[in-house]
């Protein structure tokens, strides 16, 4: 194991922090980082990223649901003002499948696109989808129960977040391994020190994402289904302004589309390879580990915590404002480490071991506010049924070959995860 102090320099007088984001001796285990910057530096500004970044507890879920703060801030100030570049050309179809992502919107265009597709995922629907999900699971472990041995991420984790995202938004189970492509592509762009090949195959991916969704558009206007893109196409909202019902346009479905299949499925496929390697790992029994629907849910939260799928999500000041002693600001844009908030020793005792049976505070692997993750039902009903099921199936799992974790911080997952019984 790489010695913290090759690759992590810590200034506590000026909280000031040196760390190459992709080195793998960082992205491997960051949260051996995480607990040197809670013991020296819990507030610090990375000298690589150019920005200041909380890590604590407290910190991070006030300021998750702060408004002083946000996701865009083109609305309140222009560029000029702040002094930001232009818009690159050459992600021209990134940005604009991005202009009306929820993830990247404020109210009220957040508040009228949430209400539209909020209804889809609150709990008492998504529940109506675990024997679908259970069926699903079943399924593939019949493909390589007989083997001895599998990948678990090309073979599961994969799949069923996906499909199921799929099936919601009205897409063919046989677009799903074109789907995570795109997605792979797209996400590229949210990867610290990304290139230019990076950016160029995100906006590929934009762009025939983009055109897909387009042509499902379409289709669903001449023939609804039950499903929720024909529900976004054909429910009208009412303008406050002239009582008029508006429906949203095509920019604004494509944004919305793509957003709920990445959002959708790309943090549950490192989730799951990220729990069963965990469990593996801890030499705990996965009988007593999911012996109950409660001690399921209490498992599947501790590996929410110890190891989530999303380290950090950014925020602008909008508006001069002083946290924790640091002057920000309109305009200033500031990051929020999930993952290490989650790893906070003044909220989690001993935080760095996996405990299920914890009962201290709610883990931020899904943030909070108003851009808590909507997907957040569905991705906890997925992991509290199929975990249990692989378990089940397989007692004798246990780790083939040592994990690689993948060069895609902020992302943080699997490169591949052998398994074998």
């Amino acid at each position: 194991m790489t010695p913290l102090a090759d690759f992590l320099h810590i200034d506590p007088k000026t909280r000031r922090v040196r760390l190459d984001g992709r080195n793998p001796a960082f992205y491997g285990d960051p949260n051996r980082v995480y607990a040197a910057l809670h013991r020296d530096c819990p507030t610090f500004y990375w000298e690589e990223q150019r920005q200041w970044f909380f890590t604590g507890y407290d910190h991070v879920n006030a300021l998750l649901r702060d408004r002083r703060f946000g996701r865009q801030i083109l609305h309140v100030a222009s560029r000029e003002e702040l002094g930001l570049p232009e818009p690159e050309a050459h992600i021209a179809n990134f940005d604009l499948a991005e202009r009306h992502s929820l993830l990247e919107i404020e109210p009220p265009e957040h508040t009228r696109l949430r209400t539209l597709v909020n209804r889809a995922f609150v709990s008492r629907h998504i529940e109506r989808l675990r024997p679908e999900i259970a069926d699903l699971a079943e399924r593939l472990i019949d493909g390589f129960e007989k083997d001895g041995r599998t990948e678990l991420l090309s073979s599961f984790a994969d799949i069923i977040p996906v499909t199921m995202i799929a099936r919601m938004i009205g897409i063919p189970d046989e677009m799903g391994p074109q789907l995570l492509k795109w997605s792979h592509a797209y996400v590229g762009m949210y990867m610290f020190k990304r290139s230019r090949e990076d950016e160029d195959a995100a906006d590929q991916a934009a762009r025939e994402f983009s055109d897909y969704v387009k042509t499902l558009i379409v289709e669903r206007r001449r023939q609804p289904a039950e499903d929720l893109l024909s529900h976004m196409i054909h429910t009208e909202r009412k303008s406050s302004d002239s009582g008029r019902g508006q429906h949203l346009t095509d920019d604004e479905l494509v944004s919305t589309t793509i957003v709920l299949l990445n959002a959708g499925h790309e943090a549950t496929v490192h989730q799951i390879g990220n729990s069963v390697r965990v469990i593996l790992e801890s030499g705990l029994s996965p009988a007593d580990l999911f012996c109950d629907a409660s001690a399921t849910e209490r498992t599947v939260e501790e590996t929410l915590r110890i190891c989530a799928p999303v380290h950090i999500f950014q925020r602008w000041a909008l508006e001069d404002v002083e946290i924790d002693g640091v002057s920000l600001k309109r305009g200033d844009k500031v990051s929020l480490i999930l993952a290490a908030a989650n790893l906070d020793p003044k909220t989690f005792s001993d935080p760095l071991s996996f405990k299920p049976d914890r009962k201290e505070a709610q883990n931020l692997s899904f943030g909070a506010g108003i851009h808590f993750c909507i997907g957040a039902p569905l991705a906890r009903l997925e992991l509290n049924t199929v975990l249990p099921i692989l378990f089940k199936r397989l007692p004798d799992l246990r780790i083939a070959a040592a994990p690689k974790v993948k060069d895609v911080y902020h992302f943080h997952g699997l490169e591949r995860l052998d398994l074998a019984w």
